[in-house]
């Protein structure tokens, strides 16, 4: 007995060993390895968007939403970096049968994104620089809360998609990202990550800001001169898509929101 129990100490106590072989399944999640100076343990990607230079010629594994499963299995990864909707609950379950290492990356705070780079670091043999980044990204976070806190938030919509009209819930990590910048979503009582809405309901909400990707979808709104944002000419780009790619560069991205909503009246 007293040996089992010194044994399991010892389990415990010994380090797990690092990965050597990662498939990312999300640009957010390559964007992490490479700020952890893991780069070199990448054999596979999912494609969605521009890639970083760093991983240019990388084997591909599909894109978001059409993972190719045989090329994924054929880089014999020892872990797999995924955001829940890039892969079907059916294709998670198959790499689980095939006792392939996941970790499931859905961080939906700024504060659990920085937690985010500890556990990727522990899991990749790169803890220190987890801590590193952690720390650095939760005192960046502090600094802009405390420089563009207001005591009245500013109420706004988040346009992503016009036809149909869809914006985000309040669980989406953005939402954060703009309270950080003394703002509310005027749909955070959503639970959908990318909810429908009306236009009657946008205009009963009365957004005092309105973002969105594109000019044309901005100058939809201009119909309607009683809107808040309308009004005070507060009908802005989306200043950074970074903030739509949860990875360290979001507090740059947050930074650059920040100082377009420090604008608003």
């Amino acid at each position: 007995m007293r040996r089992l129990i010194l044994c399991l100490l010892l389990a415990l106590a010994w380090p797990v060993a690092a990965v050597e072989r990662v498939v990312t399944l999300a640009p957010s999640l390559t964007e992490i390895m490479l700020e952890l100076d893991a780069g070199d343990l990448l054999v596979g990607v999912l494609d969605g968007g521009e890639r970083p230079a760093a991983v240019a010629q990388l084997p591909s594994v599909g894109r978001y939403g059409q993972l190719e499963l045989e090329s994924l299995i054929a880089l014999q990864p020892d872990l797999v970096l995924l955001w829940p909707d890039s892969i079907s609950r059916a294709q998670r379950q198959q790499l689980q049968r095939l006792n392939i290492a996941l970790l499931i990356a859905e961080p939906r705070k700024l504060a659990d994104l920085a937690e985010q780079f500890v556990e990727i670091g522990s899991r990749v043999g790169r803890v220190e620089q987890g801590r590193r980044l952690q720390q650095q990204f939760n005192q960046g976070l502090q600094r802009l809360s405390q420089r563009y806190r207001r005591e009245q938030p500013l109420r706004l919509f988040y346009q992503v998609w016009d036809v149909p009209l869809y914006t985000l819930g309040g669980q989406q990590i953005i939402s954060d990202a703009l309270a950080v910048c003394g703002a509310s979503n005027i749909f955070a009582d959503l639970s959908l990550p990318a909810p429908q809405v009306s236009v009657e309901a946008v205009l009963q909400r009365n957004p005092e800001v309105i973002l969105a990707g594109t000019q044309g979808q901005l100058d939809a709104w201009r119909i309607w001169p009683g809107l808040a944002a309308v009004e005070r000419k507060q009908l802005w780009l989306v200043p950074d898509n970074g903030l739509e790619r949860p990875s360290f560069q979001m507090l740059t991205a947050t930074e650059r929101l920040c100082k377009l909503l420090a604008k608003a009246r």
